[in-house]
């Protein structure tokens, strides 16, 4: 089987940052996943799970709410490894484009007196939620964001270059 794309990214040069994952077409219209990764994959703890959880919860409520992107969002939801999500909207808009409103999605956690559906006839497991964790871990990304809103790094994936000589031998760097 062909690998897919987002396992052929350089997992142990990710920062967290904003990431486009991939973008892809449906008819006339395009899609684009964006990586939304809070934590440095294989370096970091990942993010609690009750925390995760109801940080899904909290954020897609803002985006599906926000006037200017709710049309836009298509699905918001957590990495199978817990250490950031994924966005997906109509269109193709540079991370950078997304600055904004990811940090805006982040800071909203700060004022949230309640994680919104957590009745049991609204959420799969309705239990498992950290409101105070999910601050923090909140926090903790928009802090990031904002000291680092300058750095390129945070809005691309780290490139591998696959240096290859005259007679096909490729080379990798460390």
């Amino acid at each position: 089987m062909e690998m897919i794309q987002s396992f052929s990214v350089d997992h142990r040069r990710i920062v967290p940052g904003i990431f486009t994952s991939r973008v892809d077409r449906l008819g006339d219209c395009s899609v684009t996943t964006y990586d939304i990764r809070l934590k440095r994959p294989n370096r970091e703890p990942v993010i609690d799970v009750a925390a995760m959880h109801s940080l899904e919860h909290i954020i897609a409520t803002y985006l599906r709410n926000d006037p200017e992107w709710k049309d836009e969002v298509i699905y918001w939801g957590p990495m199978g490894c817990l250490t950031g999500f994924y966005l997906i909207l109509k269109g193709n808009r540079t991370p950078q484009d997304l600055y904004k409103l990811i940090l805006g999605a982040f800071k909203a956690v700060d004022g949230a007196q309640e994680v919104p559906g957590t009745a049991p006839e609204n959420c799969g497991y309705y239990r498992m939620h950290n409101l105070d964790m999910a601050k923090w871990y909140a926090n903790e990304f928009a802090a990031y964001l904002e000291a680092n809103a300058g750095n390129s790094d945070i809005f691309e994936y780290p490139k591998t270059e696959r240096l290859m000589t005259e007679d096909g031998q490729h080379f990798f760097d460390s």
